[in-house]
């Protein structure tokens, strides 16, 4: 959403309009006052010629501040009115304790130990790593026993009021096969409560899950739509589709592409009525290299797709998730703005 530029300056701006103590931060990453947005004033609109842009929080993961308030903020910094949202920021908003520890480091850690290429300095920092994973899987345990998906309400009615929708839920850590029904449950009557139409998670490779998925997402009256990355393929998802019809999908185009597969078009227009949302981004396809890149400079058919699912109507959204590197004169902000501005032009031509 483009903003005239006023000659008002903030004191004056919230004077004029009898709000002190809040502060609106447009164009910038920089959150001043609290709450950092005003309800129902100047809200983005992010859907072009009937076609929902919204965004994964995903997006905003190397932002140094990941509570909600500033991921909303983000948002609307972007100029974006609906979302795909991460359930990491939903969760630690209703207290669940904040995950500390440096994943990419524990990661590398527990790879070059299972290879044993581990050091004896690095061995110590696993089992550092180790200990305080255990401390948080117990801490959060315990949160976890008072737990009441209505607790959302409030998280949604913040976002509601300052024009953004929820239109899917990823509830990370919830809906895996090891996860309990009743973590299931919880994780679709939270995006229900959210105002989601579907949950997301990467397609298990175990059919007797996704059949349990299904199952228990018909109960919930809710959609499992499933994402996938270079194991993406025509083909890929229908053992979970003829499971349930509460069993959708979640594809990723710029994946799709760079895993090799060139039918991107005839495979939305074939599946589009199974797709739920879908995330865009511009990779270079297997052949070049499959690089993240930025919008137009990859090999992705992003213009065509979004020109094929405004011609034909239909109704998924289309959810950046922002990849590609920052350039170093440029901020993630302003990198998902030019995301968004390439999508409406693309939609507008």
């Amino acid at each position: 959403m483009k903003l005239k530029k006023s000659n008002l300056n903030r004191r004056e701006f919230f004077k004029n309009t009898g709000i002190a103590a809040v502060g609106l931060s447009i164009g910038t990453n920089k959150l001043w006052g609290a709450p950092a947005y005003i309800p129902n004033l100047l809200k983005p609109n992010s859907k072009i010629n009937g076609i929902q842009i919204g965004v994964i929080t995903y997006s905003f993961r190397e932002m140094e501040d990941q509570s909600a308030e500033a991921t909303l903020q983000y948002i609307l910094d972007c100029g974006i009115n609906a979302i795909e949202l991460m359930g990491g920021v939903a969760e630690n908003y209703l207290g669940r304790p904040e995950y500390k520890i440096d994943r990419r480091t524990y990661y590398r850690l527990m790879r070059l130990d299972r290879k044993k290429e581990i050091s004896r300095d690095e061995k110590k920092q696993l089992a550092d790593l180790k200990q305080q994973q255990k401390s948080y899987e117990k801490e959060a345990a315990n949160w976890g026993k008072n737990r009441n998906p209505n607790n959302f309400l409030k998280l949604r009615k913040m976002f509601n009021d300052a024009g953004v929708e929820i239109y899917a839920f990823k509830p990370d850590y919830l809906l895996g096969k090891k996860n309990s029904d009743a973590d299931i449950n919880y994780a679709m009557k939270a995006g229900k409560v959210l105002g989601a139409s579907h949950v997301t998670l990467e397609l298990p490779e175990d059919p007797e899950h996704t059949l349990r998925l299904g199952k228990l997402a018909e109960k919930n009256n809710i959609k499992v739509a499933y994402h996938g990355h270079t194991q993406q393929h025509a083909k890929w998802w229908d053992t979970a589709l003829k499971q349930s019809d509460s069993n959708v999908m979640n594809p990723d185009l710029g994946h799709y592409i760079a895993a090799g597969n060139t039918d991107g078009l005839e495979f939305l227009s074939n599946m589009n009525k199974k797709i739920y949302s879908m995330h865009t981004k511009d990779r270079k396809s297997l052949a070049n290299g499959q690089d993240n890149m930025p919008f137009g400079m990859g090999d992705t058919p992003i213009v065509e797709a979004l020109q094929l699912m405004r011609d034909q109507k239909y109704s998924f959204p289309a959810t950046i998730e922002y990849e590609y590197k920052t350039p170093e004169n440029s901020t993630i902000i302003n990198e998902i703005r030019k995301c968004v501005d390439y999508c409406k032009d693309a939609l507008e031509s």
